[in-house]
């Protein structure tokens, strides 16, 4: 039976890549560690380096008083940690979740905890699993302050940074997901934008340093437009809407003309149209975010 003491000791639950470098942080950092993973043999590696391998999820959940968890989503989740079995083994335990989902599923679970004596905070990484335990990795966290602060120490040893966004328990999916839109949609456009380059000739490696360029230009107009949507407020002097429609249109033009798909250009031109016909064209690009949640603008 595994044995360790609560308070300097931590289990790690799934063992994908993520979840296998979150647990090889905390040996490497000296801490006891107990892994177990849905599929049999994943946990060899981390146990020929100290940890200890559970048979099942109550064993190892009843080994730490903070358990972490990284899986696939929130049904993954719900299967391990929400048998009765699990659930008696985490009460008085607290849980840590870094899987990625829905702020909705977020809260729903840290009802779910409470409700059953168990500690709960979401949390989100931020960086790839190679940055595990080094300075570049990137941590969000929500829920209770208070219990944030009790395991400190212990998220401490996965490196890098780690950011507490707040005691409601959706705010680190919620970020996670304004965050992973941003990755998604520019890599669907850097995908896109490689596809119409070697339709012209241009080779990936010939793009590639002005395509750096692009995204250095990128965090100034990400600061101060974040700032001028707080406020309400999208200038357009620089760059009006209109002048972006026009630079939109010519790249739909020339995917469509090699027989390239257009349609996320498309979408973003059509948005753009929706703005000026209701008279913004002489506002920026931002103006969009109003169309796309007008909720979100109601005063």
């Amino acid at each position: 039976m595994i044995s360790h003491t609560r308070q300097s000791a931590v289990t790690v639950l799934g063992l994908g890549p993520m979840g296998r470098a979150l647990a090889g942080a905390f040996l490497d950092a000296g801490l006891p560690t107990t892994v177990w993973n849905r599929t049999p043999g994943k946990d060899r590696e981390l146990v020929e380096r100290g940890a200890s391998g559970a048979r099942s999820p109550e064993e190892a959940v009843a080994a730490s008083g903070v358990t972490v968890i990284c899986v696939v989503n929130y049904d993954a989740v719900d299967a391990i940690i929400r048998g009765d079995a699990v659930a008696r083994a985490l009460k008085g335990r607290t849980i840590v979740n870094l899987t990625a989902d829905t702020p909705a599923r977020a809260r729903n679970t840290g009802a779910w905890a409470a409700g059953r004596g168990i500690g709960y905070l979401d949390g989100a990484v931020m960086t790839p699993a190679p940055t595990i335990g080094t300075p570049a990795a990137v941590f969000l966290h929500s829920g209770p302050e208070e219990l944030y602060r009790e395991h400190r120490p212990v998220l401490d040893k996965l490196g890098g940074t780690h950011t507490h966004l707040g005691e409601d328990i959706g705010r680190a999916a919620a970020f996670d997901v304004a965050l992973l839109d941003i990755f998604w949609t520019a890599m669907a456009g850097y995908a896109h934008a490689l596809a119409v380059a070697r339709a012209e000739g241009v080779t990936g490696r010939e793009l590639a340093p002005f395509a750096k360029g692009i995204g250095a230009v990128l965090p100034p107009i990400f600061e101060q437009g974040a700032v001028d949507m707080d406020h309400g407020r999208f200038p357009g002097e620089v760059n009006p809407i209109t002048s972006a429609v026009s630079s939109m249109a010519h790249v739909v033009h020339v995917s469509e003309s090699h027989g390239i798909d257009a349609g996320v250009m498309r979408a973003a031109e059509g948005l753009a149209r929706r703005v000026i016909g209701r008279g913004h064209g002489t506002d920026g690009f931002l103006r969009v975010t109003e169309l796309l949640n007008p909720r979100g603008f109601e005063r």
